[in-house]
This record gives structure tokens, sequence and C-alpha cells, in this order.
């Protein structure tokens, strides 16, 4: 029998079900599933991380507080059907009349926010093949964050099913879909973090 280590290293066939993917990944097997095929990916920096736990912090309890969705983060995957994939961002939000999607280890379908942190490994394909599933399955918002370029690029759906690069007036994105929210984009890219605490005090859920 194998080791957990030795699965992650080594993918099953390709062919797989998104059933069979479920079963064979675990809790220490960064993964994604792209049409039967398992896509493996590199362990997170300590800056992708304290980016996306930053975030988490301060979009969760906006979102509780006006009863806008739940937040999501990695590893937990989203499923998409239009390209069979089993993906998982970053962070991704649902909003809360489609919670019923969010099954015990995925969501059963595109989530209204979805956030990529973008790494030198992972730039090519969240810039190319997770843009296009995203805007295929009607993933609302996209946020791309490259800590690296200290590039934030923000997507919104527009009515033709194609995604349009949002203004980002004075270095301040305003969500359409997380309504009220915005973010200071040089938040993301100060060492340290801006304290919680304070953002939330400016968001006005403290």
């Amino acid at each position: 029998m194998s080791s957990l280590s030795d699965r992650s290293r080594t993918p099953p066939p390709k062919g797989l079900t998104f059933e069979e993917f479920l079963e064979w990944c675990d809790s220490e097997t960064r993964a994604e599933w792209v049409n039967g095929e398992i896509v493996l990916m590199s362990p997170a920096s300590s800056r992708h991380q304290r980016i996306g736990s930053f975030l988490e912090a301060v979009l969760r309890p906006y979102a509780e507080a006006r009863s806008l969705g739940e937040v999501f983060r990695a590893p937990f995957l989203m499923r998409l059907a239009q390209v069979p994939s089993g993906r998982e961002p970053d962070l991704f939000l649902v909003a809360t009349e489609r919670l019923d999607l969010v099954k015990q280890t995925y969501l059963d379908g595109p989530a209204d926010l979805a956030v990529e942190i973008v790494s030198p490994e992972s730039a090519s394909r969240d810039r190319g093949k997770k843009f296009v599933e995203y805007e295929l399955a009607g993933v609302r918002e996209y946020w791309l964050l490259d800590p690296d370029r200290q590039i934030a690029e923000f997507y919104q759906l527009g009515d033709n099913g194609r995604y349009q690069l949002a203004v980002v007036a004075d270095g301040v994105y305003h969500s359409r879909i997380v309504t009220g929210f915005f973010l200071r984009v040089d938040w993301l890219w100060q060492t340290p973090l801006p304290k919680t605490v304070d953002v939330l005090r400016e968001l006005q859920v403290l």
C-alpha cells in the first residue's frame, strides 16, 4: 500500500471521473482535476499564504455581517461543468441564495467570486486555462493578484458572458458582487499587511 507522499508524487492514470479523483485525493495533496486528468500544484509561499489569510479575514466577516454569502479557502474544490474540472481557487465566495450548491468536499458549480493569488508556477494557468474556464462557467467576478509584480486585476462578467477588466479608481477596487465591499490595492503589497481590525473598521464592519 502506497503512502500519502507516494500518492501525491504519482497521480493515477488519466481518465479518472471526478468522483474517482475525490476518492484518490486527500488533505495532504494539492491537486486539481481537469477533464479526467490530475494537475498537481506546488506548495504556496509564505507571502501567498499571508495575502490569502488577510483577504479571508476581511471578506468573511464582511459577507457574514451583511448576509451576502459564505467564503471558502483552499483546499476546497469548485466543480465546473462547461470544461469538466475541479478547480481550487485560493479563495471564493458563494452567494447566500446559492449555498445549496456547497457539498461536503466541493462546490457543485461556479462561485460568485473567485480569487487566485498568482505565483511563478501558476501564472500561465491562472491567466490562461482558469480564466477561460471561470468565464465559461459563469464565475461572476475573478480577481488575479500577483504579489511579485504587485499587479491586481479584477474581472467582472459582462452581459455578453465575457470578462471585462474593471476600472480601479485612485487605487481602490469596488466589488460588484460583494455589495459595498472595497479593497485598497496597496493593502495587498504592504509588509507587514494591514491589521485586520483596522481594515474592518474602515469597511464599517466593526
